[in-house]
């Protein structure tokens, strides 16, 4: 792996290969704009378990072995699986390795979660130390808001601000270099950045700073422009978030993505006639849009140059009732045709 110490760019020079990837999700992310893109969607929240708990770990443990499978492979062929979810301690992920035997190296990055493992399995793919590895990550609605908020019992009200966590799962498969599938390029590792919101249902104003350092940060380290990409995709800042990110690029970096931005949280589901407000969210929004629409737009070539950037919001139930406020992170990553 070459990189300079003065610069935050991880350069893959052996551009690892995205050579299976599998996406899974429930009934209203199906019935969204995406559903036809994705490989497996579930009428039941539960999936057949007994819990929304260990409904997200069959999930994520399916998403990945539909991603080894598409990949021609066995588990036995996968050396390491870096993966995380949004649930205390990881459990979803986690709890879904015991059953799958792969070495797993367990990741939190909220939201961002899916950028970091396809960073690390990027990074371990081309240093030579793993032959292929597992980039995955998940959430499900109903733990997420178990978790994080209030009971569905309850029946609270949710803010204009509010987004709705994906109940889904992507996974992708990374390989050692071949041609005519998803390279990973490049990456950059985003730094902690906190603007003092403290508002829990308004995700996108919390993370919508760190996304614009990271974008902002990657262009003038790489000595690129927005033209230079043909998207620029964050994941999930959703509406307010997305409005934010334009605002913050153009007043602090003098730049504008506003032509070839999309963000995950928005595609997902039809903001207009679902009721998710401003839009998805969760670790599995933007593992199960990459996992699916994006690789299949980059395997067909009909898109080249992608600059995929993570975003997650870093709170917990204790340092939301600690009144803290909400820090976010962003992870970013180019993946080509």
């Amino acid at each position: 792996m070459n990189q300079k110490n003065s610069c935050r760019i991880i350069n893959f020079d052996k551009l690892p290969s995205v050579i299976g990837y599998g996406a899974v999700v429930g009934k209203k992310e199906a019935e969204g704009p995406l559903g036809h893109c994705f490989d497996i969607a579930y009428s039941d929240e539960f999936f057949g378990e007994e819990t929304f708990e260990k409904a997200e770990t069959h999930l994520q443990k399916t998403a990945i072995e539909t991603a080894i499978k598409k990949a021609m492979l066995a588990k036995h062929d996968i050396d390491c699986a870096f993966s995380g979810d949004l649930l205390n301690q990881c459990i979803g992920s986690s709890f879904g390795m015991r059953e799958l035997r792969i070495p797993f190296a367990g990741l939190y990055g909220a939201c961002s979660t899916m950028a970091l493992s396809l960073i690390m399995a990027g990074a371990f793919t081309n240093s030579g130390y793993c032959k292929n590895a597992i980039a995955a990550a998940s959430s499900h609605f109903c733990s997420a808001e178990r978790q994080y908020r209030l009971p569905l019992e309850y029946g609270g009200q949710r803010t204009p601000a509010a987004q709705w966590t994906v109940t889904g799962a992507g996974a992708a498969v990374v390989s050692e270099h071949t041609e005519n599938t998803p390279h990973l390029k490049n990456a950059i590792i985003g730094r902690v950045r906190d603007l003092g919101i403290t508002d829990t249902n308004n995700m996108g104003a919390a993370m919508a700073p760190a996304a614009a350092e990271t974008i902002g940060d990657y262009l003038k380290q790489t000595d690129t422009s927005p033209a230079d990409y043909d998207l620029i995709l964050t994941g999930d800042l959703g509406l307010t978030g997305t409005n934010l990110l334009i605002k913050l690029l153009k007043d602090e970096y003098k730049t504008d993505i506003s032509e070839i931005h999309k963000d995950c949280g928005t595609m997902i589901f039809n903001t207009k006639t679902q009721d998710v407000h401003c839009g998805g969210s969760g670790c599995g929004c933007s593992a199960s849009v990459v996992c699916s629409l994006i690789f299949n737009q980059l395997k067909a070539k009909e898109l080249n140059k992608v600059l995929f950037v993570g975003t997650g919001a870093l709170l917990s139930p204790t340092s939301s009732l600690q009144k803290e406020s909400i820090p976010g992170i962003a992870h970013g990553i180019l993946i080509t045709s």
